[in-house]
C-alpha cells in the first residue's frame, strides 16, 4: 500500500515546552488510522501542524509526495487534505446549504464543475443533512453540526480527511449513526481517514491501524487489537488496566 501522508521527526516547541518531539508514521493511501493517547498527548497540536496552522520546529510532512512546510492551511487544503475541529464553528447567520457551499468555491471544489449549490447538497445528501437545507445552521443539534463540519470538509474535494473527536459531545444514540457514515465514507469512497478520538470503543472498531502516542512522543504504532495490549499504551492511561482500556 503507497503513502499518502508520511510525517518524519516532527518537532513542535512552545518555550521550554515540546508539545510534539520526533514524530514519525505514515498513513496509506485508502487507508483509516488513528491517533491515540491521553488529554495532553499532543494529539491536537499533531493534526495543527499536519494542516498548516502552527509550523513544525524539526521535521517534514509530505502528503502525495509534496512538502507541506511553510504552506498556509488554505493552502494545504487545497492539495487535498481536509480536516475537521474539535469545536463545531458553523457560519452564524447562514444556512445549512450556503455553510457548505463557502467550501464548494475552493479551488479543488470548484475544479470539479459542479454547481456550488447542486455540489453543496449532494454533500448534505451523504451526511444525511439534505433535510435541514435551508434551516439555520445554529440551529442544528450538535450531532448535526458534527456532520455539517464533515460535509463542509468534504465539499473542498479531499483526498486524506482528517477528524479531530468527531464523537465528542454525542450521546450513545448519536455515536453509532456517525461511526458509520465515517465508515461509509472510507469504504464506499476509498477516503483516507486519520482521526482522533477519546471513545475508544467506537475508535477500536473504525480504525485500522493506531499510532500512540504520549507526551509529544510516539510510542506505539500497529493494529487496534495489539495496541490496547501494549504495555506502554496502559501505562500512559494511569489507572487503567488493559481490560478497562480494551472495553473504555
Amino acid at each position: 500500500m503507497s503513502s499518502i501522508l508520511q510525517v518524519q521527526g516532527l518537532t513542535k516547541r512552545f518555550g521550554g515546552l515540546t508539545a510534539v518531539k520526533s514524530m514519525g508514521f505514515d498513513v496509506g493511501r485508502g487507508e483509516i488510522v488513528g491517533i491515540l493517547g491521553p488529554n495532553g498527548a499532543g494529539k491536537t497540536t499533531l493534526f495543527n501542524l499536519l494542516t498548516g496552522f502552527i509550523r513544525p520546529d524539526e521535521g517534514s510532512v509530505l502528503f502525495g509526495g509534496t512538502n507541506l512546510a511553510g504552506r498556509s492551511p488554505t493552502q494545504i487544503v487545497n492539495l487535498g487534505l481536509a480536516r475537521t475541529f474539535q469545536l463545531c464553528r458553523p457560519f452564524v447567520g447562514m444556512s445549512v446549504l450556503e455553510n457548505v457551499m463557502v467550501a464548494c468555491y475552493s479551488p479543488r471544489g470548484a475544479a470539479t464543475r459542479e454547481k456550488p449549490a447542486q455540489r453543496a447538497l449532494r454533500m448534505l445528501e451523504h451526511v444525511g443533512l439534505a433535510h435541514r437545507a435551508h434551516s439555520a445552521a445554529e440551529l442544528l443539534s450538535y450531532g448535526d453540526q458534527r456532520r455539517l463540519e464533515i460535509a463542509r470538509a468534504l465539499a473542498t474535494d479531499p483526498q486524506l480527511l482528517l477528524l479531530d473527536e468527531p464523537f465528542a459531545g454525542l450521546g450513545s444514540s448519536e455515536i453509532e449513526p456517525l461511526s458509520a457514515l465515517i465508515r461509509a465514507l472510507h469504504q464506499q469512497q476509498g477516503l483516507s481517514i486519520l482521526i482522533i478520538e477519546h471513545k475508544l470503543r467506537e475508535f477500536m472498531q473504525l480504525v485500522q491501524r493506531v499510532v500512540a502516542m504520549d507526551f509529544g512522543e510516539l510510542i506505539a504504532v500497529g493494529d487496534a487489537q495489539d495496541i490496547v495490549r501494549h504495555p506502554k499504551v496502559v501505562q500512559a492511561y494511569i489507572g487503567t488496566t488493559e481490560a478497562e482500556l480494551a472495553t473504555a
